[in-house]
């Protein structure tokens, strides 16, 4: 961890003048940042690094000659250096963090506040200096089919709910890809900027055996189907008889995010009354430990991401330092915790 008089070296890459002026005027400002940096494009990046020797980048997704896809290719194998993507709506996004930047931000429009983009992105870059950076991308294939649940009738009284943030676009895939098409219904957080919420569920959607979306107010949770929150919304489970549904509302922040993981376990644990699984996965800060830790207290079994194969291992700890969690289990093998745990039911 970085201590408070040490601040975090940042180098900026975009082709556009304009979008370094304001990324590096804006991040220059923070007291734990130092711009040493900037580079027009990733050729001009490469031959800097080993002279400014940056401890977080940040990178425009779409630039001339070489996209941020291909950038991360060429630098991570030689510079495992934690990379923040700076991109506009684009589905790129998602195969840049497969290639392994570590989380992104939305660059904003002529309608959006500067100030609120370069808050969303200091806090990234911070998060980014303690991140494991991965140096080699898994490929990105439709899964195996993976041997149905059946009809016991135990599964279809079951929820689970899944929570992460930074790394765990990536990490939720290796988890979900894992599973069956029949798997119990599924509620899903993770911290995403607006406009990005559909275009991941429907990556999800292609990549995995489930039915995933975004999820809209409203929606039944049932098996074979995750629901992923949408940016800027709080998810919450709801309880109707024997049936239960998601309402996604605008309202406050919870504990610091829209959605929030705590927002979700916390409904989970004062609404289901049927069997219930948490999972906790990387991310930055303590959003969904308090949450986890209600949802066991009402009876859930618990999962957490350990710390070797979280990108952050900050939500992950918190849960387990407050006995939030049950089991801890790396990325790979959570799906196999969790199908093991369903496999007890009957």
């Amino acid at each position: 961890m970085w201590s408070a008089n040490k601040k975090i070296r940042v180098m900026v890459v975009d082709d556009s003048v304009l979008a370094r002026t304001v990324i590096t005027q804006g991040l220059g400002k923070h007291p734990r940042l130092e711009i040493v940096g900037t580079a027009f494009n990733p050729r001009d990046a490469m031959a800097k690094i080993p002279q400014l020797r940056p401890d977080v980048i940040t990178s425009d997704i779409e630039m001339p000659g070489m996209s941020g896809m291909d950038f991360l290719k060429m630098l991570l194998p030689k510079y495992p250096i934690p990379v923040i993507l700076v991109s506009s709506l684009n589905l790129r996004v998602f195969d840049a963090l497969s290639a392994g930047a570590v989380d992104f931000v939305r660059k904003p429009d002529s309608n959006q506040n500067n100030d609120v983009f370069i808050d969303s992105l200091a806090r990234k870059v911070i998060a980014a200096s303690s991140a494991k950076v991965r140096q080699t991308a898994p490929s990105i294939t439709k899964a195996n089919p993976v041997a149905p649940l059946g009809n016991r009738p135990g599964l279809n009284n079951v929820i689970i709910a899944l929570g992460a943030s930074t790394g765990g676009t990536e990490a939720t895939l290796e988890v979900l890809k894992r599973l069956p098409a029949d798997i119990p219904g599924m509620v899903i957080t993770q911290h995403m900027p607006t406009g990005f919420t559909q275009m991941y569920a429907e990556r999800l959607n292609r990549l995995c055996n489930m039915e995933v979306r975004e999820a809209k107010n409203g929606d039944e949770i049932r098996r074979g189907l995750a629901l992923l929150a949408p940016a800027d919304l709080q998810m919450r489970v709801v309880r109707s008889g024997v049936r239960y549904t998601v309402t996604c509302t605008p309202g406050e922040k919870i504990s610091g995010h829209r959605p929030s993981v705590d927002a979700l376990f916390y409904s989970m644990a004062e609404q289901v009354r049927c069997k219930m699984v948490g999972i906790i996965m990387t991310g930055m800060g303590r959003d969904g430990a308090e949450g986890l830790l209600q949802m066991r207290k009402a009876g859930a079994f618990t999962i957490g991401q350990d710390k070797e194969s979280s990108v952050v291992y900050g939500m992950p700890m918190v849960a387990q330092n407050i006995g939030a969690v049950q089991i801890q289990a790396s990325c790979e093998n959570i799906a196999a915790v969790l199908l093991r745990q369903l496999n007890t039911l009957q």
